[in-house]
Parts: structure tokens; C-alpha cells; sequence
């Protein structure tokens, strides 16, 4: 079993690929976004809140990108739960990925989940999955900001993130939480 290892800000991220549904497949390597790339990792179509967490962000696609933030939602899910998923929430705007690997979930500090069965959506858990995370990228592919949990609940609101990305940009406030050893700084 590997341990979570939480990502450093201003250190680069480990890789990240995956399939896109509709087709087409999203690489960490290939965004060239003007402030930031912002990766937004789902449990899948199991968790309703994160139906409802997506949907609220699909309507505000426009205002990241005002903000020079491309973004990007990505799952555990195969391909039919992230089509699935996607369809069922309405999710109109953004890129989808889907199969997302459990090792490359831990590389990114992710907490897995096991299956605790059908949920209140109706539909099963999947064995093993990822728990959500929500990560600001630099276009030089370092750490700016990342949020890791253990359960759906209290994730970071949107329209705070557009608040902070406001503030962040206008400042060229720095990433904060640089240090590793507090000992030596």
C-alpha cells in the first residue's frame, strides 16, 4: 500500500493523462492555460453531491476563463459511469475525464475509498475509487494551491475560488505552504 504523499506548492505535480468522454484524451503536459489549470478530481456518478458541485461549476466555465484557468473534472469512473455522469448531471461545459489510475490518485495525495454499496443516488459504489481533490496548476506545471478530502462534504465553493483567483492574479500573490523543512527554512 503507498502512503499519501501531499503535493508542495511551488513543486511540480505529477503527470496526469486521461480519456475525455465524448473522445479525446486530456494531458497536464499539454495546458497552456494564462494563470493556472485547474484540475478537479470527483468521486463519480455514485456521489450526488458531486453531481451538484460540477453543475455549479459548469455554469461558471466562463468566469474561469475570463481568468485565464482552464479546468478540467476527472474520475475513478470508467468510461459508461463518466458518460453516464455527465449526462445525467447536465454537465455541458466541461471536460470530462474519466479512468482516472488509482496509483496516479495517490501521486496526486488523494484519499481511496472501498465501496460501502448502493447509495442514496441509487446507483453502487464502485470497489475501490478516489475521493475528491481540487488543484491549482501554473502553467509550469507547479503547485499553486490543492485541497484534498476524505468525504463529498465542504468542498471548496466556486464562486470563493473566482473571489481568490481575483485577488491572486491582481497581487501576484504567491503560493503559500512552500516550506519543507521548517527546521531550515
Amino acid at each position: 500500500m503507498s502512503a499519501i504523499t501531499p503535493l508542495m506548492p511551488r513543486q511540480k505535480v505529477p503527470s496526469l493523462s486521461v480519456p475525455l468522454v465524448g473522445g479525446g484524451t486530456w494531458s497536464l503536459a499539454d495546458q497552456s492555460p494564462e494563470n493556472f489549470t485547474m484540475v478537479v478530481f470527483y468521486r463519480g456518478l455514485h456521489c450526488p453531491i458531486c453531481g451538484k458541485y460540477l453543475k455549479d461549476l459548469d455554469t461558471k466555465l466562463a468566469d474561469f476563463a475570463k481568468r485565464g484557468v482552464d479546468v478540467v473534472v476527472i474520475s475513478s469512473d470508467g468510461e459508461d459511469r463518466a458518460t453516464e455522469a455527465k449526462a445525467k448531471w447536465e454537465l455541458e461545459n466541461v471536460d470530462l475525464g474519466y479512468g482516472l489510475d488509482l496509483d496516479n490518485a495517490r501521486e496526486w495525495g488523494l484519499y481511496i475509498s472501498t465501496s460501502n454499496g448502493v447509495t442514496s443516488s441509487g446507483y453502487e459504489e464502485p470497489a475501490v475509487f478516489s475521493e475528491p481533490g481540487l488543484f491549482l496548476v501554473r502553467p509550469d506545471g507547479t503547485l499553486y494551491f490543492g485541497t484534498v478530502q476524505t468525504m463529498p462534504f465542504a468542498r471548496p465553493a466556486f464562486d470563493q475560488i473566482l473571489g481568490a483567483l481575483d485577488f491572486v492574479i491582481a497581487k501576484n500573490y504567491p503560493a503559500r505552504g512552500e516550506v519543507i523543512d521548517h527546521t531550515n527554512p
